[in-house]
């Protein structure tokens, strides 16, 4: 699925971006159509969509250019890629192309595991700033990752958005901003302001300070360049086209997505099992969109019965609903981090074909800085 957004040059009367509009922002480079291309490479759930239509308006409303931006995804699931492509030229210029785009200026990776199983790195030349979000120090991602380019920034985003109570997108717009190097810090606030600050006031000044977090700690290196211009790396190729792909579209893998590997995910939290508190009233696997949980034959209080074993972390993507719903607080709230291995991790038998290949990704859940629980801790988790 695509959407497209075209963002007309226009005035606005708003007393706090007067003084924005009367400074033009000139681009630093432009490609051979005179524009400047940005791509956002993320997963669905931490708000790379957003971020791509606030980096449009950005564009148009804040910095006095022509922009274009719009998202591609597919089941517009959690877990699933998410491209966002925006597009800058100067005002007197039109833009005319609106196809992704392919060698981006500035490129924000919203999670490193995707360097190893997708694309996302398809493009990058030697004028390419790129923002990735990983705890690695900027010299280790550099050389893990084979990073080339003009210009490198890393940043631990999953920290910061959990210790401000905001969303990895707004701390990766402060270090996008700042990597750019002609975006004045104030228009990215501005923009949060009127973006998310109208329509939710109670979260500005967490998503404010996650902005400016971004800003300030992303850390920046020069990484060697390509030693030809054209180098790249590896290119997506895709096995269906116009002239052979299925009728109607219609997917023949049937049921493919139990191979994924949800925990990507997740945004530092996980559901945590404390068996002995468990009456087995399978209220958590009615809740669960994922079939994580798994049901056994077994014995509890005397009678036979289906006995909850564990917990399939595979495809656990963190939406916490199991928590919620769990009357005596056999699932309780813990931080991932905590639990490297994870107790009570049981594969689904019945979803795993022969010789599956999980994603080796890190820990990533859902933050909603709508609501955070302070209770007393319990087994490491929180109630």
């Amino acid at each position: 699925m695509k959407r497209a957004i075209l963002i007309p040059i226009r005035k606005t009367s708003r007393k706090d971006l007067v003084f924005l509009m009367k400074e033009q922002s000139n681009l630093p480079v432009t490609n051979e159509n005179g524009y400047y291309e940005i791509r956002l490479e993320s997963i669905g759930g931490l708000g790379a969509n957003l971020c791509g239509k606030m980096l449009g308006e950005l564009g148009a409303l804040y910095l006095h250019l022509n922009s274009l931006s719009f998202s591609s995804y597919g089941s517009e699931k959690r877990g699933s890629p998410v491209k966002a492509y925006i597009r800058w030229c100067e005002e007197e210029k039109p833009l005319r192309i609106n196809s992704p785009v392919t060698h981006p200026h500035l490129l924000g990776i919203f999670h490193e595991g995707l360097i190893d199983t997708n694309p996302v790195l398809d493009g990058v030349s030697n004028d390419t700033k790129i923002v990735l979000n990983t705890p690695l120090a900027p010299e280790d991602a550099v050389k893990k990752y084979g990073i080339t380019g003009d210009t490198f920034g890393c940043l631990d985003a999953l920290s910061i958005a959990m210790k401000c109570k905001s969303r990895i997108n707004m701390v990766m717009l402060g270090a996008l901003v700042k990597i750019a190097g002609f975006i004045p810090l104030e228009t990215a606030e501005a923009l949060c302001r009127d973006t998310i600050g109208k329509k939710y006031p109670a979260l500005i000044d967490a998503n404010l300070e996650g902005l400016r977090q971004g800003y300030q700690s992303v850390q920046i290196v020069q990484p060697a360049k390509n030693a030809s211009p054209s180098a790249s790396h590896k290119t997506e190729s895709f096995a269906w086209g116009y002239d052979n792909a299925p009728i109607g579209g219609v997917n023949p893998r049937a049921g493919s997505t139990v191979s994924n590997d949800l925990s990507p995910s997740r945004e530092g939290y996980i559901p945590l099992f404390i068996q002995d508190r468990c009456i087995n009233c399978g209220l958590c696997d009615s809740a669960c969109p994922d079939m994580v949980f798994q049901f056994a034959p077994g014995v509890y209080k005397g009678k036979e019965c289906m006995v909850n074993t564990g917990l399939d972390y595979y495809h656990c993507k963190g939406c916490l609903r199991c928590v919620e719903v769990c009357p005596t607080d056999a699932l309780v709230l813990a931080e991932e981090k905590d639990y490297p291995e994870k107790p009570w991790f049981v594969p689904n038998q019945h979803l795993l074909p022969d010789a599956i290949r999980y994603q080796q990704t890190g820990a990533n859940s859902w933050i909603t800085s709508d609501s955070y629980l302070d209770e007393k801790r319990i087994d490491g988790g929180i109630v």
